[in-house]
């Protein structure tokens, strides 16, 4: 069975919520295509950009071009395909 990305999305942002307490923002711009689809706010003033897909799914160009942007001007960004993916990223903001 195909899991959903909103599924996965969902799934990320309650892990997040219940086992760090970490608040995970839905972004949506509105002049900017192809930014990443979450923000995790991060201890310290720090943001971590998730992009979120399914197995089967892949990056357009234009996230691509973005996921570069963000990661030139500092920024940390990660895609996360799978459940398994979303508890390995919680645990490893659980270990900073």
């Amino acid at each position: 069975m195909n899991v959903r990305e909103r599924d996965v999305e969902a799934y990320l942002t309650g892990q997040l919520k219940s086992k760090l307490d970490l608040t995970c923002v839905k972004f949506i711009p509105d002049n900017k295509n192809g930014m990443p689809d979450r923000m995790v706010l991060l201890p310290g003033g720090r943001v971590l950009w998730v992009e979120l897909k399914t197995i089967g799914g892949k990056l357009s160009p234009i996230q691509k071009l973005r996921h570069e942007e963000l990661k030139r001007a500092g920024h940390d960004v990660v895609c996360v395909w799978t459940k398994t993916q979303a508890d390995e990223l919680v645990a490893r903001l659980a270990q900073e």
